[in-house]
């Protein structure tokens, strides 16, 4: 499918669900991040959720990270189109912007060349970890930016399309992606 019609098509399906659903989902996935080999790093970024869309919650990996005493890094819609990235400490403080995204108000900068991993959100992806966002480019504007040994992990309630048909070299593909039920590998490993 194209990506104008994946994007209505999983807007719609996140309408469907219910809370209950979405929090059972949202705990399942970060069960199945619990897997991973991923926690012997150091800087995680993660998205906080746009709970009017029914994204992904994120709280119950960020109580992971928490528990394991990790750097959590939160972004930050910036005024160029860009993500700017915040350590988020016990005095952060979290306000809604225009878009009704949770971002911290201000706080210490990290690069995105320090990110270890980066917990990346989507309406939809593909087999091969082509992604679908929102259409604005925030997130492959910042990926490009991070090192390319920085993993990339998708989050989703829904299982992989076939194929999103009209990929180009400005969208990043992920590594992994996680959904309630299964765990996608799109490394290549040496």
């Amino acid at each position: 499918m194209y990506k104008k019609a994946l994007r209505k098509d999983y807007k719609q399906k996140r309408r469907a669900l219910s809370d209950s659903l979405i929090e059972e989902a949202s705990l399942s996935i970060a069960n199945k991040l619990l897997e991973m080999p991923i926690w012997h790093f150091f800087y995680y970024h993660i998205f906080l959720s746009i709970s009017k869309n029914n994204e992904v919650k994120t709280e119950p990996i960020l109580s992971i990270l928490l528990g394991k005493d990790k750097n959590i890094i939160i972004p930050k819609v910036g005024t160029k189109g860009d993500l700017q990235n915040y350590l988020l400490t016990d005095g952060t403080t979290i306000k809604k912007n225009r878009f009704g995204i949770p971002e911290p108000v201000e706080g210490l900068i990290v690069e995105e060349k320090t990110l270890d991993v980066v917990f990346v959100p989507l309406l939809a992806f593909d087999q091969v970890g082509n992604r679908v966002g929102y259409g604005g480019g925030y997130y492959d504007r910042f990926l490009k930016k991070c090192r390319p040994d920085t993993l990339k992990i998708g989050l989703s309630f829904f299982e992989a399309e076939s194929q999103i048909i009209d990929v180009d070299n400005q969208d990043v593909p992920l590594d992994y992606c996680i959904t309630p039920n299964k765990v996608y590998s799109f490394r290549t490993e040496p």
